[in-house]
Formats: structure tokens, sequence, C-alpha cells
């Protein structure tokens, strides 16, 4: 019944955000993305203190693990800082794709929306296969931690290139269902051209960006179980960081290149939840230490990435 509730909390506030704020198809501007970013992290925070309500009574009998609810309340943090954190990453990707495709400004706001709904569903699926892999199988973990270390040495060498996104296996899936007309570009998802269905641009970008993003669940899931294996707080830390991603994306798309060492401080954070999922059983790591530990790595990388940024600015300004 809890996770009845949390979403249709969580459906009320997508309708309310496309239903009643952004009805038209229009640009979303560096303005109203950072308001709009700031109201979903408001959220986000305040529904920390709704998890340390339910775990300190039982609501609903979701403390099934009879934890302390301040570390409950400090899991969620720490989970919903990791996977905003790499979702940073997902952001490059999508501004990858939204180029790739050609997609107008207008029409990115309402593809995000309908890519996180169904990212919504994905995800706690996923969730709910991990907690039972974690909860039957005691070497789960090492397999988890193995993955995070693969995803970071896997981006330690990944380079600038620019992925053929026309030929990956998201669309081309599609193409078995629909043809796609690559010239339409008028808000629509399918078309009809000569009495024949066919599918547009929109969608098949729409299927490419929810594709990537079960992809970086790979990566952000079993780094959440890194901190809890308690199924409700991964799901919640999850899904409002996923909700808030939209509008965070629309204030970062134009300022990618001024983030370039944000890139280290998600490496290190893979590595470190990786490293503190496989020596879980010999080291304990309080929750309060890793949310620190994480808050610090993100930080530095934000301090040394802005300052990068203000030495180009001021050497390019400077005279030859």
């Amino acid at each position: 019944m809890v996770w009845i509730i949390f979403l249709l909390l969580v459906f009320a506030l997508l309708a309310l955000d496309l239903g009643v704020f952004h009805k038209k198809n229009e640009k979303v501007t560096l303005k109203a993305s950072l308001a709009w970013t700031a109201v979903w992290v408001i959220f986000a925070l305040m529904f920390g203190g709704v998890i340390y309500w339910m775990y300190d009574l039982n609501i609903m009998g979701v403390n099934k693990q009879d934890m302390d609810p301040v570390t409950a309340m400090i899991d969620y943090y720490t989970g919903y800082v990791i996977e905003e954190s790499l979702s940073l990453d997902n952001i490059f990707v999508m501004a990858m794709i939204f180029k790739y495709f050609k997609i107008q400004d207008k029409f990115q706001h309402n593809i995000l929306f309908w890519g996180i709904l169904g990212a919504v569903f994905f995800r706690m699926g996923m969730i709910l296969v991990g907690t039972a892999f974690v909860e039957h199988f005691s070497w789960a973990m090492y397999i988890f931690g193995a993955i995070l270390l693969f995803s970071a040495f896997k981006m330690i060498k990944e380079g600038e290139e620019t992925e053929d996104f026309e030929s990956s296996f998201a669309v081309k899936v599609l193409q078995k269902i629909y043809p796609i007309n690559w010239s339409i570009q008028d808000g629509r998802y399918l078309a009809k051209i000569d009495g024949r269905k066919v599918a547009t641009p929109l969608l098949a970008c729409l299927v490419v960006i929810e594709f990537s993003d079960i992809l970086f669940a790979v990566d952000s899931i079993p780094a959440i179980f890194s901190v809890t294996t308690d199924s409700f707080i991964v799901f919640t830390s999850n899904i409002f960081a996923i909700l808030g991603l939209r509008n965070l994306y629309f204030f970062l798309a134009n300022m990618l290149d001024k983030f370039r060492y944000m890139k280290y401080s998600l490496i290190f954070v893979l590595m470190f939840v990786g490293f503190k999922m496989i020596f879980a059983h010999f080291i304990h790591f309080p929750s309060l230490v890793s949310l620190a530990v994480i808050v610090l790595s993100l930080g530095l990388g934000i301090l040394a990435s802005l300052s990068g940024s203000k030495s180009k600015a001021v050497n390019d300004g400077k005279p030859n």
C-alpha cells in the first residue's frame, strides 16, 4: 500500500507539471529551469522528513528491518545524492542525443517527461529484482561492487567521440515496429504518411533516451544498495533524483563544458561505493560518513571545474 501511495504522489506531481505548468511546447529558460530544479530539490529534502516519520512510527509496516528513523533518513539522503550525482553523466548523454536527432528546444521537455515516466516503472522493477537478489544471495554485493568498479574504469577510458545513435539497438528495435520518417519535426511522436503510420525523430529520440536510462540504472541502482538494502528507501531516493533530472538538464545543458572536472568526482564516487560494497563484510562505513565523503567529492569537483573555467576565461581574454 505504501508503494501505491508513493506512486500516486509521483504521478500527481508529474501530471501537475505537464498538465498545468508545461502545457505548451516551448523552450525552457535558464531562470525557469533553475526555479523548477529548486522546487524538486525542496520536495526531495522534505520527503526525508516523511521517511523519518514513517520509519519512526512504522507506518503501514514500512520499517521491516526495524531501522532507526535517523539512519533511515540519512540513508535516503545519501541514496538521493548518489543518484543525483550519477545522473550528471546521464545529462551529458541526453545533450548528445538531442543534438544528434536535431530536436528543437521547445520539444525537449515533453520528451524528457515521457522518458522519466517510463524510467519510474523500469527502475521500480530493477529495484525489486535487485532487492530480492541481495536478500537471497550473500555474494550479490560483490557482483554489484564489481559492476561499479567496471563502470568507473570504463568512464576513465571514455573519449569524446560522438556515438551513431541512428544505428543503435534501440532505434533498430523501433524500426521493426514503425518505419522512421526523419524529416518530421512538428512535435508528433507518430504520424500518418500516405495512410501508413510512421515514427518521427521525436519517438526515436525518446526510445534512445529510455534505453540509455536503463543502462545508467545498471550503475546507479547497485550504488544505492551500497547504502541500504531497504527497497522503499532505494526506490524513493532514486525516483526523487530522476524527477528533478529534466529541469537540472535544462539548467546545465548550456554549461556542460564548465563542469569538465565533475567526471573525476563521479569516477571517485563509483569507485568509493564499489569498494565499499566489496568490503562490506569486513569494514562498516556509517551512513553519515558515506554521505560526507560523497558530498565532499562532488563539492571538490564543482570547485575545480568552476576554478578551471574562470582561469580559462582569464587566459582567453589576455592579448597575444
